[in-house]
């Protein structure tokens, strides 16, 4: 059983890096723009691309789970401090405590490990 709630959990977590880093490809424009608007380079958009859609798919796949949820969950808190600080805006002040919270989640995740169900435990991955 425990090893099916790591799974749920970690699918969990993964699915807003993917949904967000799929959503910044197929709508790469419009989110180049929001993303210089918070005062990002241009360049940037690729590598948080690959950060979000590439974390997010190695953490659902428990592959070198504990340092890729310690990176996601820097990425929650930077991506926080810059792109949703105007806490004057109700909608930017419950992106920042989601981002929060699943700093939390993932920092749960960097303790106890992908478990049995994971490419970490069935290939005896390095850095699981």
């Amino acid at each position: 059983m425990r090893d099916i709630v790591l799974l749920v959990a970690r699918l969990l977590l993964a699915a807003i890096f993917i949904w967000s880093g799929y959503n910044k490809l197929v709508n790469y424009d419009y989110m180049q723009g929001y993303m210089l608007s918070v005062g990002l380079p241009g360049w940037s958009m690729p590598i948080l691309i690959l950060w979000e859609l590439g974390g997010g798919l190695l953490l659902l796949l428990g592959a070198f789970t504990r340092p890729v949820a310690l990176a996601l969950a820097v990425f929650a808190v930077v991506s926080a401090c810059i792109a949703h600080r105007n806490f004057a805006d109700v909608n930017q002040l419950i992106h920042f405590m989601k981002n929060l919270g699943l700093t939390g989640g993932y920092l749960y995740v960097v303790y106890t490990g992908a478990g049995a169900l994971s490419l970490d435990k069935k290939l005896k991955l390095k850095w699981a």
